[in-house]
């Protein structure tokens, strides 16, 4: 019988034994009631639509599986993702979908008339799954979709369409985004409807001069098929991007006149201004040291900035512009004052005050409720591993007030219903899986549990380990990096253990959170029971809460600073715990993580003498424009930079067991740097393990026993070398 209280790679990756089960995916119907998708009965996959009144928990089957089968299909339709029209009269469904890079965002949508039954398939004469974004227009009349980089306007009654843009195809690209803009600022949706339904303002990307990166896709046919991707690395051209306003009824477009050259300015950030009459855009330049936030004009185009944010290093883009007082005034967040706040500003940006003052971040907004005068954030100003609920006036006037609960410590994370009455809460800490319930607000008081994930909580009771330690180590005056560690069941201070680092260390990606990491921290565990101590570390320049200039005193020395920082804890620490065996030290990551590892393999070999760098960025040159240049500015102003913070720079001094892990498919970061470190590598005649995964991406997950084949070479790995 198989010991349930010690993990297996079977165990991890061949089974559902540790799987979180979410809630829903769950969403408001304001205040009173919320939808859920639930496994319909007669149905193994199929979801139907369900709706609990809020209060009570009453359930009801909103929409059937009966009523999402089209006539003359064999099976109901699957949904992926489902949104009302503003009265609730018709549902659009997204269905069959297919990836675009990270995410699948092009499938097949159909249109269901709640009254009459009605399923209708929109952009029927399209290709199968090559609609994208659709969404109904605000009176529920019409939808408007992308279907290969064009924008449509389809009637719902008698199925008219009006195609709104037609210069789509080729380098043009309208109501989505090109590949650096989805990476960089999650840009994928780019269009929007006016509130008034007369017009659309859109995105248009021109990916003419980017050069082309070929992958190549080696075993799927008998001859290799190359996959052409336009990816602007650090220093070349970027798409030239601009904003349009186009007519719903299909006429010219008029363009926003924004100054700048749009090869060296990004615009992240569109919405209408509150009105139907406007546009509020954010402009950064290329170097992002600047964002200037316009309002433009949809009937002729004319723009006028009314806010400017600099920064000596880089500014944020965040999401949390909201209009305030009918359009008089908007919410804005910046460090300006050296921490992450929000402010109130007019709507000519001549007045600005301060919402949230004090000596801590505000890590996310969840929730502006003008009705009641209140923002609800996320926050965590004595623990930066932890995240709680706060709420503060809107007004300005007053203290912020913490919501989540004092003797819960850990991670909560809420979505929060329109009027601010309820939210689904999650809680969990790094040892124990996430807990989903139904709270009131502003008293967090429990109405009901949604999700206990029970099984899981059980199979993770059962398992032998040893409680998380956090903890903090001084590097230099003022220097205190945040770090955990798990150790071995029957740990014993007198013996003597192998340590292995889990590394991230770039702005993109905080390790050392107190919350459930599901795999990750069951990998974890499983290395622990295996003996190993098993650490991480935040080095300065990662985004933990802790004021801009933690965040950003790594502005133009990523690669440098970093490995610096975790080196020297990583010496304090062996000094400081003589369990730690220091001749058996290990470490590995995965992206930046593993750009990480080959810095701190080849910069200090006296103390890393295993390492396993997955999917790792060698050459700072050969990354995209808008995340590399944003933390290093462009390579000819920062030619030491970019070369010393490159661990390519370094591979000569390799003295320890090294492990290169990377998938020829990854559209991120390329093959071309895996290929690039090995070759130096070879150069300097240093031995390595080298792995590659065929048609791979980035995640490497894709195809039949990825997952469970490369853990287990991982774990071979660390056996035989560290």
């Amino acid at each position: 019988m198989q010991d349930k209280s010690l993990l297996t790679l079977d165990r991890l990756f061949n089974s559902d034994e540790f799987k979180i089960k979410p809630f829903g995916p769950a969403r408001w119907l304001g205040d009173d009631g919320y939808t859920t998708l639930e496994t319909a009965v007669a149905h193994e996959k199929i979801k139907e639509i369900i709706r609990y009144d809020t209060a009570s928990g009453e359930r009801t089957v909103l929409v059937a599986a009966n009523q999402l089968q089209p006539e003359g299909a064999d099976e109901p339709l699957l949904i992926e993702n489902y949104h009302w029209s503003d009265d609730r009269t018709r549902l659009l469904i997204f269905t069959n979908s297919k990836r675009v890079w990270r995410q699948n965002t092009r499938g097949d949508y159909w249109v269901l008339e709640m009254a009459s039954g009605q399923l209708t398939q929109l952009g029927s004469d399209a290709e199968p799954s090559t609609l994208m974004f659709a969404k109904f227009a605000p009176d529920g009349q019409s939808v408007a979709y992308v279907c290969q980089n064009n924008i449509y306007v389809e009637q719902i009654g008698d199925g008219r369409i009006t195609q709104l843009t037609t210069d789509g195809g080729g380098h043009i690209i309208n109501g989505t985004s090109d590949w650096a803009y989805e990476e960089e600022f999650h840009l994928r949706d780019g269009f929007s409807w006016s509130p008034d339904g007369t017009r659309i303002a859109y995105w248009q990307f021109d990916t003419t001069g980017i050069e082309t990166f070929y992958m190549i896709n080696n075993t799927d046919s008998l001859y290799p098929k190359l996959i052409p991707l336009p990816y602007p690395k650090v220093g070349t051209t970027n798409a030239a991007c601009r904003v349009g306003i186009v007519s719903a009824e299909g006429r010219a477009t008029t363009w926003l006149d924004i100054p700048g050259d749009p090869r060296q300015h990004y615009l992240p950030k569109m919405a209408w201004a509150a009105n139907s009459e406007q546009i509020v855009i954010q402009q950064l330049n290329r170097l992002q040291s600047e964002n200037k936030v316009m309002l433009g004009n949809a009937a002729d185009g004319s723009t006028s900035v009314i806010l400017t944010e600099k920064d000596d290093a880089w500014v944020d883009v965040h999401n949390d512009l909201k209009w305030l007082d009918e359009g008089r005034a908007f919410t804005w967040v910046s460090d300006r004052d050296g921490w992450r706040h929000l402010y109130r500003v007019a709507r000519d940006g001549g007045e600005m005050s301060l919402l949230t003052p004090g000596k801590y971040d505000v890590i996310s907004i969840q929730k502006i409720e003008p009705a009641s005068g209140w923002v609800y954030f996320i926050a965590s100003p004595d623990n930066p591993a932890q995240r709680y609920l706060y709420r503060v006036n809107l007004d300005g006037n007053g203290r912020a007030e913490r919501l989540s609960p004092t003797d819960a410590p850990g991670t909560h994370s809420y979505q929060i219903s329109p009027g601010a009455k309820w939210a689904f809460h999650t809680y969990s800490t790094f040892d124990t899986p996430p807990v989903i319930s139904l709270i009131s607000l502003p008293d967090h008081k429990s109405v009901r549990i949604l999700e206990a994930n029970q099984s899981l909580h059980e199979k993770a009771a059962a398992l032998k380990r040893q409680p998380v330690e956090f903890f903090r180590v001084n590097i230099e005056d003022g220097v205190d990096l945040d770090g955990w560690l798990m150790k071995p069941p029957g740990f014993d201070p007198a013996q003597s253990y192998p340590l292995l680092f889990y590394v991230y260390g770039e702005p993109a990606n905080q390790t050392v959170v107190d919350r459930w990491g599901d795999k990750r921290t069951l990998w974890h565990t499983f290395l622990a029971q295996q003996g190993y101590l098993v650490m991480s570390l935040d080095n300065r320049g990662t985004p933990a809460p802790r004021g801009r200039v933690w965040r950003k005193c790594v502005y133009r020395q990523v690669g440098i600073l970093g490995p610096d920082d975790q080196a020297k804890a990583a010496q304090i620490v062996m000094a400081e715990r003589p369990y730690i065996n220091p001749s058996r030290v290990g470490v590995w990551g995965w992206s930046g993580g593993g750009s990480m590892t080959l810095n701190l393999m080849f910069k200090y070999p006296a103390i890393y003498r295993t390492g396993i760098a997955i999917a790792a960025v060698s050459d700072q040159r050969f990354y995209d424009t808008i995340y590399q240049e944003r933390y290093m500015g462009l390579p000819e102003d920062n030619e030491e930079g970019f070369k010393n913070g490159s661990p390519i720079t370094f591979a000569n001094q390799l003295e320890g067991a090294l492990l290169l892990i990377h998938g020829t498919g990854d559209d991120n970061v390329h093959y071309q740097a895996f290929e690039a470190v090995v070759n130096e590598l070879i150069k300097h005649n240093k031995q390595f393990t080298m792995m590659a995964y065929p048609n791979r991406s980035h995640a490497i997950k894709e195809g039949e026993n990825t997952n469970r084949h490369l853990y287990e070479l991982m774990a071979r790995f660390l056996r035989d070398k560290l």
